[in-house]
């Protein structure tokens, strides 16, 4: 399996990172591709991918509830990064209205000219929506093309959302809250082609059941394994094998 979507460098994984890392490759986790937040965990992240070369692959691009005053210095970061070394895609990027609304304009600046830069490498996105997908999609409508693709991270919106951004070219990027009681996603999932989605775990955040409203790791990606096949009626092995495709389809395209 490969978990599309892990934070493994941050300060919730700073006492057993290693343990952590082992647990998860022990489940028959083989990759993890880790999302950029800001400048502040730039270093984190390389530090990771020392330690584990074969199996981190970093991303860069600035997180939407990072997106301040501050913004257009940080991308100068990210551009500069970009220019220097190979990532794996360009995320996360996106839109968040949850905690603060007051920078929209600047999260829609930043996401749309992230956009462009990931169309000039030839790179995946990964989107950042939480409660913005009007607004998320009114900039993807704006750079629609075979050149715009990725994974929409973390989907949690409707079966009309989902065709939506399958549309756009974006797979689906299934976690935790597919196992919980009222999330919503278990009761439409099997009406999305499997084709379209690929797993990820938003480790530290949103563990599945049993373990929701604790720290997520890696390792509980099968977890949600299990839970997607016991809504399509399929064997875990079956969905492990199509959506390890399906994230190499997105990462080395």
């Amino acid at each position: 399996m490969i978990d599309t979507h892990t934070h493994l460098y941050t300060e919730a994984f700073d006492t057993d990172r290693d343990r952590v890392i082992e647990n998860a490759l022990s489940q028959g986790i083989t990759d993890f591709y880790i999302p950029a937040i800001d400048s502040t965990y730039h270093q984190r992240m390389f530090d990771l991918e020392k330690a584990y070369p074969e199996t981190m692959h970093l991303m860069m691009g600035l997180h939407p509830t990072h997106v301040d005053s501050n913004f257009e210095k940080e991308l100068d970061l990210v551009r500069s990064l970009l220019e220097k070394r190979a990532f794996a895609a360009i995320g996360e990027i996106g839109i968040d209205l949850f905690w603060d609304k007051s920078f929209l304009k600047q999260q829609q600046e930043a996401f749309s000219l992230q956009i462009t830069w990931a169309k000039s490498y030839g790179l995946p996105i990964v989107i950042h929506c939480r409660e913005a997908f009007d607004e998320v999609f009114e900039v993807l409508e704006n750079h629609k093309g075979e050149d715009l693709f990725g994974i929409f991270h973390c989907f949690t919106g409707t079966l009309e959302e989902a065709k939506r951004a399958i549309d756009l070219n974006f797979k689906l990027g299934i976690g935790g809250v597919v196992t919980f009681k009222n999330g919503g996603l278990d009761q439409f999932i099997n009406q999305i082609p499997l084709s379209e989605i690929v797993l990820e775990t938003d480790a530290p955040y949103l563990a599945p059941v049993p373990h929701r409203g604790k720290r997520n790791e890696s390792a509980y990606l099968s977890l949600i394994c299990a839970k997607i096949a016991a809504c399509y009626g399929l064997s875990v092995a079956e969905i492990s094998q199509q959506t390890t495709q399906n994230a190499k389809a997105v990462f080395n395209r």
